[in-house]
């Protein structure tokens, strides 16, 4: 869940980019259960959900040349990845450089 604060001036750039993140996203990962866009001021939280680790992984590098266009315009504030500990620890390596924030998913279920 990457929270991003955009430049001055530079909001309506990045909705423009939602819906090629929604196509790409929804053509190419199907285990992608949800992924969507809110706004609150110059910060988008995109709010998303995998079936699992290597479905994260298939995301980054789905879109991660879209990210990186979009992190010309804004930057990430802040980065949580929620999940059960055996999926948390499949990640931890590879998004070492994004720092995020890791939060043990306890109690809970699926659908």
């Amino acid at each position: 869940m990457p929270y991003f604060k955009v430049a001055e001036g530079r909001l309506e750039e990045f909705k423009g980019l939602f819906k090629e993140f929604m196509e790409i996203t929804e053509k190419n990962e199907p285990n992608c259960l949800y992924y969507g866009f809110s706004i609150k001021d110059d910060v988008i939280h995109c709010r998303e959900g995998y079936a699992d680790s290597e479905a994260v992984l298939a995301h980054i590098e789905n879109a991660g040349s879209k990210l990186g266009e979009a992190l010309k315009i804004c930057e990430i504030v802040r980065l949580e990845v929620h999940g059960p500990e055996a999926e948390l620890a499949k990640l931890r390596g590879h998004l070492a450089d994004l720092n995020p924030e890791y939060y043990v998913l306890e109690y809970g279920f699926r659908r």
